[in-house]
């Protein structure tokens, strides 16, 4: 049964925030409260930051630079994306984002039809706040992150050569 859309209001950093593979989210709507509708998170990715190229076979993913650099690499090609650039990576398309630059970058990421956040609480560490830290990577994350990831049709691609 789907739930109708709530209203939602959160301060500045307010939203459960995670941790994942090196990078800082905080939901600010997850498809349970937006009707199914739409999944809107915050990411904060530090110098060198950003996940493995992978493929998302359910859903679309859009994002909107809001602070810093972030290199986006959609299929075979590469985006140097600044504050105010929005990117659009449709589903079945190989993709990965990376903190190429020396200062932290903030994004939106917009993902449609939900289910991502639902994959980030099962791969990610809680943190207390959106301002915290990320957790250093273990191999024990990659593991995880290389076993649940099927369960939620996204592929994880090998690093480039």
């Amino acid at each position: 049964m789907i739930t109708p859309a709530q209203l939602i209001q959160l301060g500045p950093g307010e939203g459960p925030s995670f941790s994942a593979v090196g990078d800082v989210y905080r939901f600010l709507a997850t498809g349970e409260q937006t009707g199914c509708a739409f999944v809107l998170c915050e990411a904060r990715v530090l110098p060198g930051g950003g996940p493995p190229p992978h493929i998302h076979h359910r859903e679309d993913e859009a994002f909107f630079v809001l602070e810093g650099e972030i290199t986006f690499t959609l299929g075979d090609k590469r985006v140097v994306a600044k504050p105010g650039s929005f990117i659009q990576g449709p589903r079945d398309i190989p993709h990965a984002f990376r903190n190429e630059s020396n200062e932290p970058a903030r994004m939106l990421i917009l993902v449609t039809p939900p289910g991502f956040e639902k994959f980030m609480a099962e791969i990610a560490q809680p943190l207390p706040s959106f301002q915290s830290p990320p957790l250093p990577v273990m191999p024990a994350d990659i593991q995880k992150l290389l076993t649940v990831a099927p369960k939620y049709g996204i592929e994880i691609l090998p690093p480039p050569h």
